[in-house]
């Protein structure tokens, strides 16, 4: 494996940050800017970003090539929550993209490569996944029924109940469970993990992840929330090196997350996914 130097210059990694922070999220109206205004500073935050990565050793060089591009694929990729046919499939290719693109870069490193299952199970996993069910349900009754009550209705759904509608709900906000920890935890902290101490690494791969999910749906208090998670999440999988956890952890999350959207948009609704 890669080792990591001591000394590494943390200024390419600051500048990805900045570009995520800044671009990703072009269309809330806090960080919304002109074309020429977002051209000109992605092409700033990009030249800066090259002059600092141009003198890492060149395996350094292929892991920030590998987040710079994933990045880059974000910044353009439709990130909301449209339930449109188009729109999904366009989405998911963006999003197999910033995983396939970083594992060719890095084909034959076990940077990006996951282990489902760990050798022995370890309770202190078992009681973090456990204890995710009620922090899981008062997170979402505080976030969706105290300090955002509008958010639930980020996911646009028809205002009669449909099956159709609610099964792409339902399925959607899974699939994009499954490839936040596949992209956030295995792919973009594992890079970062390779590049960075944990102390870095972790609170980084969290700003990306709160900033995506910002962009896509969690408005208002939503990125504590999600940086919350991300940084948990971080830690668990540090711990663990599997990827097990993190995605029963999100699932259960993404369950309660359904629940409340359904909840907030037909509240007379039952059926057996939600009671």
């Amino acid at each position: 494996m890669f080792s990591r130097r001591s000394d590494t210059s943390i200024w390419p990694l600051l500048f990805l940050l900045l570009a995520a922070t800044l671009l990703i999220p072009l269309d809330r109206p806090l960080l919304g800017l002109s074309l020429i205004t977002r051209l000109v500073l992605g092409g700033t935050v990009a030249i800066l970003f090259l002059f600092f990565v141009i003198n890492e050793p060149i395996e350094r060089r292929r892991r920030y090539l590998g987040l710079a591009l994933c990045i880059a694929i974000l910044v353009i990729a439709p990130i909301d929550t449209s339930l449109e046919l188009g729109h999904m499939i366009v989405l998911g290719f963006a999003f197999a993209a910033v995983l396939v693109i970083p594992a060719w870069l890095l084909r034959g490193s076990d940077d990006i490569s996951f282990k489902l299952l760990p050798n022995r199970l370890d309770l202190l996993d078992v009681v973090y996944t456990i204890a995710s069910v009620p922090l899981a349900w008062g997170a979402f009754a505080l976030y969706f029924g105290l300090l955002n009550p509008e958010a639930p209705f980020n996911w646009k759904l028809p205002p009669v109940p449909e099956g159709s509608s609610i099964l792409k709900l339902f399925l959607g906000i899974n699939a994009v469970g499954v490839w936040d920890e596949l992209f956030f935890i295995n792919t973009c902290f594992a890079l970062l993990r390779s590049l960075f101490p944990y102390r870095i690494a972790n609170p980084a791969q969290a700003v990306i992840y709160t900033v995506v999910l910002y962009d896509m749906a969690f408005s208002g208090w939503g990125p504590l929330f999600v940086g919350i998670l991300a940084l948990t999440q971080g830690a668990m999988f540090e711990r663990s090196k599997v990827l097990i956890w993190v995605l029963i952890v999100h699932l259960i999350v993404d369950y309660f997350l359904f629940q409340g959207i359904i909840a907030a948009t037909y509240p007379d609704m039952s059926v057996w996914w939600h009671p």
